[in-house]
């Protein structure tokens, strides 16, 4: 997992102690799985009404809320981020959705190990 990458992960919320919380172990989870994102924390309530939640804290994953009105375990929330990279890496493959080599990098073709057998990914 260490080479795997979200976009974005942003922590919406009043600015009350679950939310802090839940924006420190997001940071922790983020940081054991190796994933290279920034964490960003925002008081914009206008941000959860556009997602059309009513509860914060909220942990947004691409600008989708992902984890709404809670503060679950490190392991939880390490799960949704695992999750989440998952899906971003099925959809654009070992490559990020670029022809750097004209072999087929789908997930399911990577070798053991990740990449693809051109190398270059």
């Amino acid at each position: 997992m260490a080479n795997a990458s979200i976009m974005n992960i942003e922590i919406i919320g009043s600015g009350c102690a679950k939310c802090k919380k839940l924006h420190e172990l997001t940071k922790a989870a983020a940081a054991e799985l190796g994933l290279q994102t920034e964490i960003a924390y925002s008081t914009a309530i206008e941000k959860i009404v556009m997602m059309g939640v009513m509860s914060s804290p909220v942990l947004a994953v691409n600008g989708r809320p992902v984890l709404v009105g809670s503060v679950p375990d490190i392991q939880t929330i390490k799960k949704l981020l695992s999750e989440h990279t998952k899906q971003k890496a099925e959809k654009e493959g070992c490559c990020s959705g670029k022809d750097c080599c004209g072999i087929d990098c789908s997930p399911k073709n990577q070798p053991e190990g990740g990449g693809c057998s051109c190398g270059s990914c």
